[in-house]
């Protein structure tokens, strides 16, 4: 089947690298206190480090296009996990069939789906800053998700 917007299959091996290393290191942020200042650095912020809930808010021109200091660690494991994701979900079979075309668009419905109900649930249960930590595993989910569900499907076939 001729599908343009796959990624060669040389992509995957790579993919599964970044997607596990990043997976690791963002649980490991995710549930320690290790800061770092060996990746600390000014950074280009188009919303400033107050962002939109500070006291001056989104009218405050001052928060836009601002350099400021910032560990860019967690930034780059998420570009790791991203990045990796992609090319584990987007990248060809070996035999890329008809059979795998429906695999893939039936697992990618099913994930956004399930990612959408797990997340109407959070809406509803989670407050505070707790639910910020929420949307920001919601960045992975939907791709984690759907390249679980594919792979079991496609080991189950």
């Amino acid at each position: 089947m001729k599908t343009n917007y796959l990624l060669p299959n040389k992509y995957k091996i790579p993919g599964w690298i970044l997607l596990i290393v990043g997976v690791i290191a963002g649980v490991f942020l995710s549930f320690s206190d290790f800061e770092s200042d060996l990746l600390r650095t000014n950074v280009l912020a188009i919303l400033g480090g107050d962002g939109l809930l500070s006291s001056s808010g989104i009218t405050d021109s001052s928060n836009y296009f601002r350099i400021i200091d910032n560990s860019i660690l967690d930034e780059i494991v998420a570009l790791v996990i991203i990045i990796g994701g992609l090319f584990v979900g987007f990248s060809k079979e070996k035999v890329e069939d008809e059979f795998i075309y429906k695999l893939r668009k039936d697992s990618l419905v099913w994930a956004i789906i399930f990612n959408y109900i797990i997340l109407m649930f959070t809406v509803v249960f989670v407050y505070n800053f707790s639910f910020f930590n929420v949307l920001v595993y919601n960045m992975f989910t939907p791709l984690l998700f759907f390249i679980i569900r594919f792979n079991f499907l496609k080991a189950r076939a």
